[in-house]
C-alpha cells in the first residue's frame, strides 16, 4: 500500500495517474478477454468514476455505448454526511440482462457508493456479471464490499480525503477536513 503524504494537496507527483489506467486497462483487457465485446458494458459512477471510465473505454474499443450512473437517489448517507444531493438521472445502455457490466469508480472506500450503484444497476436489469474496478482502493470498508481490479491501494491519515478532479486533466487532489 502507498501512504500518502501531507506535504502537498496535489499527488500527482506520488501518483502516476496513466500507470494506473494502463494497469487497469490490462486487467479489464484480461478479465474480457474471452466475453464477446457485444457483451460487455461500461459504466462510470458519476463524476470521477466516469471521468475514469471514459479514458478507459477509448483503449477497450467496446461495441457498446459507455454508460454513467448518478446513484445521488441511492445513497443513504447523503444526509448524515451533510450533503443535500441533486438527483440527475442516469445514462445506460438499453438491455443490461445477460451483458457483464464493467463498474468503474475513482475511489473505493466505505463500499456505499458502489452499493448504490449496484443497486441502480439492478433496477435496470440482471446483469450476468459486474465486475468492479477503482482507481484507488483505501481500505476501511464499511460493507463487505471489494474490487476486482485496482489500479492502486493507498492509505491516507486520519481526517485525509483524496479526491479526483478532471475531466481534462485528471489529477488527485489530497484534502484534510
Amino acid at each position: 500500500m502507498t501512504q500518502i503524504s501531507e506535504t502537498s494537496p496535489e499527488i500527482d507527483n506520488t501518483i502516476n495517474l496513466e500507470q494506473l489506467l494502463d494497469k487497469m486497462h490490462q486487467a479489464i483487457n484480461k478479465k474480457i478477454h474471452h466475453l464477446s465485446k457485444e457483451d460487455v458494458i461500461m459504466v462510470g459512477i458519476h463524476t470521477g468514476g466516469f471521468w475514469v471510465a471514459e479514458k478507459l473505454y477509448q483503449r477497450l474499443e467496446l461495441s457498446s455505448p459507455l454508460g454513467s450512473l448518478n446513484i445521488s437517489f441511492y445513497r443513504d448517507d447523503f444526509t448524515k454526511i451533510g450533503l443535500h444531493p441533486e438527483v440527475k438521472p442516469s445514462q445506460l445502455p438499453s438491455g443490461l440482462d445477460d451483458k457483464h457490466i464493467i463498474l468503474i469508480d475513482d475511489v473505493l472506500f466505505t463500499g456505499r457508493t458502489v452499493r448504490a450503484a449496484l443497486n441502480e444497476i439492478f433496477d435496470y436489469g440482471r446483469p450476468a456479471s459486474v465486475t468492479l474496478a477503482v482507481l484507488l482502493d483505501r481500505g476501511e470498508r464499511e460493507l463487505p464490499i471489494y474490487a476486482d481490479i485496482v489500479g492502486q491501494e493507498i492509505t491516507l491519515k486520519a481526517g485525509q480525503q483524496i479526491k479526483l478532479s478532471g475531466p481534462e486533466p485528471l489529477a488527485l487532489i489530497l484534502n484534510k477536513s
